[in-house]
């Protein structure tokens, strides 16, 4: 038999042999980098003015481009991006990565002049259907990548707190700025709420009116017509609640709880200016023109009877809560009658001849409401007269961020309904 000899393998060697001469030409090669990170000194700040806070409302009531604009000047731009450019005429790109809250955003611009810094304002490509879901507050990180000429520079990391859509900002500090944001109120008032139109058919069986025509007939056919809105409203039985805190962290922002138009309609439940907005929506729609008036603590809705806004009439939409028709409609008897101890408690609204009409026997169920509305109504109109008439020039003062009147239909323009 013939022993081969064994042979030691090669391979190893070959492969510590490449290795090493990798290593040596690493150590000794520069690098391909253009830009210095240390140099172009890439930093991204959230707006101070929101104390880190992220506020879908204002985002998606902002969205239009004249909006945009107005956002701008009023300094609401979320984002500030600050470079120093490393030569003359350089492209900036910054790419904000995909969020919950966004889309992958890219912003481009050319800096001109190297060694100079440059401050520039930006905002993101929000996912709107997520922010009009949010109903909780929520840590979100977003990440921010610069290049400068395509060649990627630095990344920079930001962690904001995105608050609930019915987080309202009534007014908004951060580096030695405030902001009222009052006018924000405009966004919860939702005219193209889908079910308007449903509500807008029930309010036609009742029967106050046979059709909606704005301002076509007068000034007793709008009064007519914001009754039939109102007699709805207390059919509904839409109950007061003050709810109105939110779980906010900002010590320098107020802030409070709006519901949406959904909202109130499925619970049955406002504060004054959910009652302002949800009320105001329904005229709106109809083509009535609408003005909520904002005092300390307090919202009440005002609407003109004439296209031309010389008369304006007043609704202290709280007066929703005095009177609980579904409850009175369930305590009716086989035909059709309020016990004795339930007509009482709403006897105090309405008239004599009224009362006498209920007692005879000559005035059905749905009838009797429709006079409590009236009678209610009344009430709503002259309940904060006084008041008004006593802050008229607060009102008109654009200074006093206090008392304010925000109508809905010049808003418009620049404040979108939250959708």
């Amino acid at each position: 038999m013939v022993r081969l000899r064994q042979q030691q393998p090669r391979q190893v060697s070959i492969a510590l042999l490449i290795l090493t001469c990798l290593l040596i030409a690493s150590c000794g090669s520069k690098s391909n980098k253009l830009y210095d990170p240390a140099k172009v000194n890439f930093n991204v700040a959230y707006n101070p003015i929101f104390d880190n806070q992220f506020y879908p409302s204002l985002i998606l009531a902002t969205e239009s481009v004249q909006s945009l604009t107005n956002t701008a000047e009023q300094g609401l731009i979320p984002f500030t991006f600050s470079v120093t450019a490393p030569s003359d005429g350089c492209v900036l790109r910054v790419v904000i990565d995909s969020s919950v809250l966004n889309y992958v955003t890219i912003l481009q611009e050319v800096l001109p002049h190297r060694g100079e810094q440059y401050t520039i304002q930006g905002t993101a490509k929000w996912k709107y259907d997520n922010l009009r879901r949010t109903r909780q507050g929520y840590p979100v990180d977003l990440t921010f990548t610069c290049y400068i000429n395509d060649e990627e520079v630095d990344i920079e990391n930001l962690r904001i707190n995105c608050r609930s859509i019915n987080e309202c900002p009534l007014s908004l500090a951060g580096g030695n700025r405030r902001e009222d944001t009052r006018w924000l109120f405009a966004a919860y008032v939702n005219e193209d709420h889908p079910q308007i139109e449903n509500i807008l058919s029930d309010i036609l069986d009742q029967g106050i009116v046979n059709s909606f025509n704005g301002y076509q007939n007068g000034p007793e056919s709008v009064r007519r017509q914001v009754l039939a809105v109102w007699h709805y409203v207390l059919r509904r039985g839409i109950a007061y609640s003050s709810i109105s805190c939110t779980s906010n962290p900002s010590t320098s922002a107020n802030v409070q709880h709006i519901r949406l138009f959904d909202e109130v309609w499925n619970t049955r439940q406002a504060n004054c200016i959910d009652a302002c907005v949800f009320l105001a929506s329904i005229l709106r729609k109809i083509g009535i023109r609408t003005v909520i008036f904002v005092e300390p603590c307090h919202a009440y809705l005002g609407y003109y009877t004439d296209k031309g806004r010389r008369k304006l009439e007043l609704i202290e939409t709280t007066i929703t809560s005095w009177v609980n028709i579904p409850e009175l409609q369930r305590s009716l008897d086989a035909d059709g009658r309020l016990p004795q101890e339930q007509f009482d408690k709403i006897s105090k609204f309405l008239s004599q001849k009224d009362i006498q009409l209920w007692n005879e026997g000559r005035m059905t169920f749905d009838q009797l409401t429709q006079a409590l509305a009236k009678s209610l109504l009344e009430k709503a109109k002259v309940y904060n007269d006084d008041t008004y008439q006593a802050n008229r020039n607060n009102f008109a003062d654009t200074t006093n961020i206090t008392y304010q009147q925000l109508d809905i239909e010049q808003l418009r323009s620049k404040i979108q309904p939250i959708r």
